[in-house]
C-alpha cells in the first residue's frame, strides 16, 4: 500500500496526488474515497488538477470526464479509461493499494 494523505487533509470535493511509480490521483467524493492513475488517457494532464463533479472528472486540458468508480471516460476527446485502485483508510491515514483494478486497465 501507498500512503496518500491523512483523511483530514482531504476534505470532500478535493484531490491530492500521490507520486508513485505511476502517479495516481485520489478524491473524497462526499466522504467516499476513490483513486485513478492521475494522467489522462488522452494527453499528459494531471487529473488531480480537474474539476471533480460527483463521482466524476473533467481533465483540465481537454475536458475529457473520468467515471472515477470505474475509470471509463464518459466524453472525447479520450478514448481509452484510465485504472482505478483500492483505498483504505488506517488510524486516519489514506492508503492506495499499489495494484490497480484490472477491469480498467
Amino acid at each position: 500500500m501507498i500512503y496518500a494523505c491523512h483523511l483530514d487533509d482531504l476534505a470532500p470535493g478535493e484531490s491530492v496526488r500521490v507520486d508513485a511509480d505511476v502517479p495516481i490521483a485520489v478524491f473524497n467524493v462526499d466522504g467516499r474515497l476513490y483513486a485513478v492513475d492521475d494522467t489522462c488517457s488522452h494527453q499528459d494532464a494531471s487529473l488531480s488538477d480537474g474539476w471533480l463533479e460527483g463521482c466524476f472528472v473533467e481533465c483540465p486540458l481537454h475536458a475529457s470526464a473520468f467515471d472515477l468508480r470505474t475509470g471509463m471516460p464518459t466524453c472525447p476527446p479520450a478514448r481509452r479509461p484510465v485504472r482505478t485502485y483500492g483505498v483504505s483508510v488506517q488510524d486516519g491515514a489514506v492508503y492506495v493499494h499499489a495494484a490497480a483494478h484490472e477491469e480498467a486497465a
